[in-house]
């Protein structure tokens, strides 16, 4: 017997009691032998009243449990609805991740570029392998690399003479000319570079123009030219990496070492290029210093990493965390153990964003929550408006708004590019975008109306037009000569800067026309049209 039976059972036998009671009172009153003030009637009254309230509450509990149990059925039945859709979507998901994989192993063995060999772990491994779902398997290396020579990327030529004559500036000179065709010279170079006497020599020989000019205007982005060269160099180091851990190439195979020779000509120019970050403001290029992602490309492509302390290096990686190389940058410099450290350093200084990159790149998101990190931020960004929302001049305001506008979109993108929609639902974050999108429109058709407007010219040319209505016999003239006698310019002058417009009549009588007014080169008079009242 549960309790609440037994419970609704001892209320059910409160009457009997009560009769008990009462005969029990009874007797006791007749053997008395004092008279007692309390009567019986009092006394059935006080239980009564305790009987009822137990009753109430009873049912109330009852109610209460009732409704608990349907919750209940309903909360199970709504985890087991949601955890089907889950068991769904990964299924899909690895559906569709398995089709990505084939034709992405498809497309590299058919242009035979690279020879990727399946991953040694693979945290998706046990699911596909469960679902039955099987790894293709690789072409040998040897047949990859016989097609390697027959499909690779053919460079145009003149970028192939450019390198087998290790021409530094013509080389310079065609990538910057060829910008709006990046896409097909990054391909190319990698093939191109492999035709060059000595690939390292003339990469370390294009760098030399890295900081060239004023050494006081060290930052690229002052100078469009400059930075064109930069990012340049930046592309040759990439490439001349990608050729030494490309398996295919046999890029050391066909002679092209790396000598001591090199890496001291590569230590000098790393060591010339330390002091110059130390000048410059790295830390307000927001995670995107071109300057600093070339100096650890440096130290990557030419194996001189080890020069420098690793805590030096990694002081480095806040100043480009918002570039796409920066992950596998730090796999080549072994620093992948110092990431936890590095992402802890962008959470603290407000950068969630791209703390939560590396932390995807790295397997690192059970120590670095994604949800929690993307929340607080907005917490903050919001703590800090309504902080000063009290003492803030309309510019502050707007400054505000617009920061915490592309905070949210931030956070947007985040959400949709790791898949986080579940976990965080980006609707009122959309909203909240679309409310600060709207004050920002309405502020500036505000700030526009309040602008003074120019009195809009009239469709003749003329601020006013001629008005002559004074004529007390038009037919005073036996004939209206031309409006524009002959004179030898087209067009007519006036001395003065009043509005004026040539008068209708050839002329008007003596008696409307002022002692002294401007007169047209021409010799006709300026006349003033009267404004209309109306």
């Amino acid at each position: 017997m549960s309790e609440m039976e037994s419970v609704a059972a001892l209320m059910e036998s409160t009457s009997s009691k009560i009769l008990q009671l009462q005969q029990a009172f009874a007797e006791l009153q007749s053997q008395s032998a004092v008279s007692m003030n309390l009567k019986w009637q009092q006394l059935e009254d006080h239980f009564r009243g305790l009987e009822q309230s137990l009753k109430k509450k009873f049912d109330e509990l009852k109610e209460q449990e009732r409704e608990f149990e349907e919750t209940v059925a309903k909360s199970e039945k709504m985890l087991q609805q949601r955890e089907a859709v889950v068991t769904a979507k990964e299924l899909t998901s690895l559906e569709r991740l398995q089709e990505k994989r084939d034709a992405a192993l498809a497309m590299i063995f058919s242009k035979s570029k690279l020879s990727l060999p399946v991953p040694a772990i693979n945290p998706m491994d046990k699911a596909l392998d469960n679902l039955g779902v099987k790894w293709p398997k690789p072409a040998p290396e040897e047949s990859v690399r016989l097609q390697d020579d027959n499909a690779a990327v053919k460079p145009r030529s003149e970028l192939v003479a450019l390198c087998e004559q290790m021409d530094v500036k013509g080389l310079h000179k065609f990538i910057s000319d060829n910008r709006k065709n990046m896409t097909a010279i990054r391909e190319e170079i990698p093939s191109a570079l492999k035709r060059a006497s000595n690939p390292y020599g003339l990469v370390l020989d294009s760098l030399e123009d890295f900081y060239a000019g004023d050494n006081l205007v060290l930052d690229g982005k002052k100078d469009g030219d400059l930075l064109g060269v930069r990012r340049t160099c930046l592309m040759l180091m990439e490439s001349l990496g990608q050729l030494q851990t490309d398996s295919v190439t046999g890029f050391s195979s066909q002679g092209h070492m790396l000598t001591t020779n090199v890496k001291e000509r590569a230590k000098k120019i790393a060591l010339e290029w330390k002091s110059k970050l130390d000048s410059l403001d790295i830390d307000a290029s927001n995670g995107n210093c071109l300057e600093a992602h070339a100096f650890l490309q440096l130290l990557a492509t030419f194996g001189i990493a080890a020069q420098y302390n690793e805590d030096d290096l990694c002081k480095l990686l806040p100043c480009v965390s918002r570039r796409r190389q920066t992950p596998e940058l730090c796999r080549l410099l072994g620093l992948s153990q110092k990431m936890p450290g590095v992402i802890g350093v962008l959470v603290d200084s407000g950068r969630p964003i791209d703390a939560i990159n590396l932390a995807y790149a790295f397997e690192l998101t059970e120590q670095f929550e994604p949800v929690q990190l993307l929340k607080a931020y907005l917490r903050d960004i919001k703590k800090v408006s309504h902080a000063k929302n009290v003492k803030m001049s309309p510019g502050a305001q707007n400054e505000m708004n617009e920061r915490e506008l592309s905070a949210l979109k931030a956070v947007i993108k985040c959400i949709e590019d790791h898949k986080l929609e579940e976990q965080y639902p980006v609707d009122s974050l959309q909203k909240r975008v679309l409310q600060l999108e709207k004050a920002k429109a309405d502020k500036r058709r505000a700030v526009e109306a309040a602008k003074p407007q120019s009195k809009r010219p009239r469709a003749n040319g003329s601020v006013f037009a001629p008005r002559v209505n004074s004529f007390t016999d038009k037919t005073f003239y036996p004939a209206t000569p031309e409006r524009h006698p002959s004179y030898p310019y087209e067009r007519q002058f006036v001395y003065g800067a009043e509005a004026h417009h040539p008068p209708v009549m050839s002329s008007a009588p003596y008696t409307i026309q002022p002692a002294h007014a401007p007169y047209y080169g021409s010799g006709y008079p300026v006349q003033y049209q009267v404004p209309y009242i109306h």
